[in-house]
Parts: structure tokens; C-alpha cells; sequence
């Protein structure tokens, strides 16, 4: 199935709960990682990105901005230069995942100590 059938039944998708449509957007291992890192950081190119991500492929960072993307998360701004310069950042939508983000950093700390009790 090719790129485009993926994102045509994406959007077509009916939602059971509005907490599976929140997942369909930065559920993953990676989207809220990419999310958190634009929101540390305002804008990105693709390599800082990608440096400040580890264990990210390039090709699982690329499906990935481009998934946030086709959601309106995240804006794509290619400049006209050469070599060409791409820079990420989060669009307004995007940002309103902020206190989301926030909360799931809030709790992952909270775990983090946790289990660091635990061991």
C-alpha cells in the first residue's frame, strides 16, 4: 500500500474516544520525543534534530516529521539555498500539545524516582 492509501484511510478513520485520537497524532515511541525536542528548542533543522535524538534513524525521523506534518503538528520551511536548508518547527496547533507534553515529562520524572526507589 502505497504513501498516499496510508493517509487517505488516516483521514477517513472514525474515532472511538477522543483519548485514540490523540494517540493516532503523537502516540509512538519517537513523536513525543520529536514534540518535546521543538518545544525545548523553537526550530530545528533535520540533523540538529536528529543529533539530539538518540537512537532515532533517519528514516524513522523522516516518516515520523512527515506523520506530523500531514497532522498539522509540525511546519516543514525549505529554503532556497544550496545545499538546502530545512528547518522544523511546531505550528500553532502543534503547540497546543504543550501542557500535554509538560504533563507527560511531569510524570515521567515522577517514575523515574519511582523505580530508581524501587532498585
Amino acid at each position: 500500500m502505497g504513501q498516499t492509501n496510508i493517509r487517505k484511510i488516516k483521514q477517513k478513520h472514525i474515532y472511538s474516544c477522543s483519548v485514540e485520537a490523540t494517540l493516532s497524532v503523537i502516540g509512538g515511541r519517537w513523536k513525543p520525543v520529536i514534540i518535546f525536542k521543538l518545544i525545548e528548542n523553537d526550530i530545528l533543522r533535520f540533523g540538529e534534530l536528529r543529533k539530539k535524538i538518540e537512537g532515532i534513524t533517519e528514516r524513522m525521523l523522516t516518516n515520523q516529521l512527515r506523520e506530523l506534518e500531514s497532522d498539522k503538528v509540525v511546519m516543514r520551511k525549505v529554503y532556497a539555498e544550496v545545499p538546502p536548508r530545512v528547518e522544523y518547527s511546531l505550528t500553532e496547533y502543534g503547540r497546543s500539545l504543550m501542557p500535554i507534553m509538560f504533563a507527560m515529562r511531569d510524570w515521567g520524572t515522577e517514575h523515574m524516582q519511582v523505580k530508581c526507589e524501587e532498585a
